[in-house]
């Protein structure tokens, strides 16, 4: 069963992998490198989720 940090973590990378497609389709850097770090953003906070769900 997922934790709150799991799916949290994993909705942060779905939105930045889509503000990142967007941001190359348009040119725009800006919304694209928001995207890459929305994305790190959640990869790190699913990995703390599933290191809490690990220790449980």
């Amino acid at each position: 069963m997922a934790n709150m940090d799991q799916v949290k973590g994993a909705a942060k990378q779905a939105k930045g992998a889509v503000k990142d497609g967007v941001g190359k389709a348009t040119g725009n850097k800006k919304m694209q490198a928001s995207g890459k770090l929305d994305k790190a953003k959640g990869k790190v906070q699913k990995a703390y989720g599933d290191a809490k769900d690990a220790v449980k």
